[in-house]
């Protein structure tokens, strides 16, 4: 039987029900917790929390059980004893990951790490636990730094990162799309199967026109639509929006081609967001009060839709051990 971790144990990946793949309970950069502006207190961010993991749980009753894969990496915020406690309160699965959004929100002690040393780290997170939590990260995030190029210290945790997938069985996301080349060169040198990677953020508005479709899908990647929400309908738009109806198209011309199995889709909101305003009125569950909606006016189908947020997302996520280094 296929295994996912959760922060409150590893689960069969048929209990996961529908799954957000790629979301954030408070994500900031290293430091964000020291400054005076932003600053939260435990009590805020759980009021802030709460409410929209019930709703989301609240939504996702037709599938059964709701899955929230909580996409902070190492240094930016990420809470695990938070994410357990919430995660019991609320009745959601929360899968935690391992690894960073980019070599630039490394601190220096990881900058600094050998490619040895970080696949060591993200075995131990995915297979002992993080830290002294006991519980254990179930994905690994990587990223490419500002200015849409991978730098050399993005390449050696894409490195890493694939040799603890092959290890683990814990599949990879992205932080963005572009610039694939080379994460997909260092996927093939480790023998790493590029349909265990989710190639995020397809779907931002600052990635359009940056991003190579055909070869990430002939190699077989999944790709992320996961910024829906992020609209430039909104009052005060973030500058990585775009236009609902464009995302949309993009979306629909995928699964129109008969690519449904290699996409996955998401929000990638913050419930609490650190170090920063946040997006006002952005949350997970514009999945189920836009997102949804909009893919059925267009005569998308429910079972479309499970593939979509139940089956692909199960088999991603499932631990599949492929061998040591």
């Amino acid at each position: 039987m296929t295994r996912v971790n959760t922060v409150l144990g590893t689960i069969s990946a048929a209990e996961l029900g529908f799954v957000a793949i790629h979301e954030h309970i408070g994500y900031g950069m290293p430091g964000c917790e020291l400054d005076s502006r932003w600053w939260k207190t435990p009590e805020v961010r759980y009021e802030e929390t709460v409410p929209k993991l019930r709703k989301f749980h609240e939504n996702t009753q037709p599938w059964g059980a709701a899955t929230f894969v909580e996409a902070t990496g190492i240094c930016n915020g990420r809470d695990i004893d938070y994410y357990k406690s919430l995660s019991d309160k609320t009745g959601v699965h929360i899968v935690a990951s391992t690894g960073f959004v980019g070599g630039d929100t490394a601190l220096p002690f990881f900058e600094r790490a050998s490619v040895e040393y970080l696949t060591d780290q993200f075995v131990h997170e995915i297979t002992v636990g993080i830290g002294n939590t006991g519980a254990k990260a179930g994905i690994i995030k990587v990223g490419v730094s500002r200015g849409f190029k991978m730098k050399e210290l993005d390449k050696r945790i894409y490195r890493a990162a694939a040799r603890a997938s092959r290890i683990t069985g814990a599949p990879i996301f992205t932080h963005l799309a572009v610039d694939s080349h080379p994460a997909l060169d260092i996927f093939e040198e480790e023998g790493l199967p590029c349909h265990r990677v989710l190639f995020g953020h397809a779907d931002d508005g600052v990635s359009q026109g940056k991003i190579d479709e055909k070869v990430l899908l002939a190699a077989g990647a999944r790709i992320g639509f996961d910024t829906f929400g992020y609209d430039l309908e909104l009052p005060d738009p973030p500058f990585w929006g775009r236009h609902r109806r464009e995302r949309l198209e993009h979306f629909l011309r995928f699964l129109r081609e008969g690519l449904v199995k290699q996409v996955l889709a998401s929000a990638d909101a913050n419930c609490s967001p650190l170090g920063w305003p946040g997006v006002k009125g952005h949350t997970v569950n514009y999945l189920f009060e836009q997102s949804l909606p909009d893919l059925r006016e267009e005569g998308i189908d429910d079972a479309m839709i499970d593939q979509l947020f139940v089956h692909n997302t199960a088999d991603f996520l499932a631990l599949q051990p492929i061998g040591g280094q």
